[in-house]
């Protein structure tokens, strides 16, 4: 199934500050949510995990559940 402007998913290499298309699409998905982030709006993720996430306070959220479950 294709996503919004019919681009289907891309998959990304998120590195600190940027991140490399390694299959190219128009969107990938919130790992937290599972809603549809355009790469042109795409902000947020964690390089660590390989995750990307639609909002700041997800992305926050989220790094605080990655940092409890490290202890």
């Amino acid at each position: 199934m294709h996503g919004p402007k019919g681009g289907g998913e891309a998959k990304l290499k998120y590195h600190s500050g940027s991140f490399d298309v390694i299959v190219p699409g128009s969107y990938v998905v919130c790992a937290v949510t599972g809603v549809q982030i355009m790469l042109q709006d795409l902000r947020y993720w964690d390089w660590d995990v390989q995750e990307a996430y639609a909002t700041a306070d997800i992305s926050f959220k989220r790094s605080e559940e990655l940092r409890q479950q490290r202890k």
